[in-house]
């Protein structure tokens, strides 16, 4: 609801500077943020050093997740022969490693996520950099991102990508 509001906002605001300043002077750019997210040489290359730099902790994520599984089943096949105190000695463990799995899944997202924001900002930072740049030297008047519908004729996503990975 909030970012619907934030549209209109500024597409009134669009609206009173063309009519007050007359169309044919005013200059106008959009650009489309997901298609920098996707399709630049920096945020691909920030993707690629992500999926590298947390490739081995998933992998033990993963290791870790089938032996809980198997620990497990094989707790389970064995419960009804087992004495009561293995049997509980055996549950506490299966509950351990559970607990030891889950903790380091969470510290894993959580890493994940944060190393994630960090090379998006980066990203976004450098790409609002090259639109400012851009909305200098083309002498734009205002220049949105993620509208719902814009004419093609004023993208400047394209620009703006060449402008990211030109600075890498």
């Amino acid at each position: 609801m909030a970012r619907q509001t934030v549209q209109w906002a500024l597409a009134l605001c669009f609206a009173a500077f063309t009519s007050l300043s007359g169309a044919a002077d005013f200059k106008v750019g959009f650009v489309n943020t997901d298609r920098i997210l996707k399709e630049s040489a920096l945020a691909t290359g920030a993707q690629s050093r992500l999926e590298q730099e947390f490739a081995g902790r998933e992998k033990a994520l993963a290791q870790a997740a089938e032996t809980l599984r198997s620990t497990s089943a094989a707790f389970e096949r064995d419960a009804p022969t087992l004495a009561e105190s293995e049997r509980l000695k055996r549950q506490r463990e299966l509950i351990a490693m559970d607990q030891d799995f889950q903790r380091k899944r969470r510290e894993f997202q959580e890493d994940l996520t944060n190393r994630k924001n960090d090379e998006l900002q980066r990203v976004l930072n450098k790409a609002n950099a090259v639109i400012r740049d851009l909305a200098k030297q083309g002498q734009y008047d205002v220049i949105f991102q993620d509208v719902v519908y814009i004419n093609p004729k004023h993208d400047m996503t394209d620009a703006v990508i060449r402008g990211v990975d030109a600075g890498r």
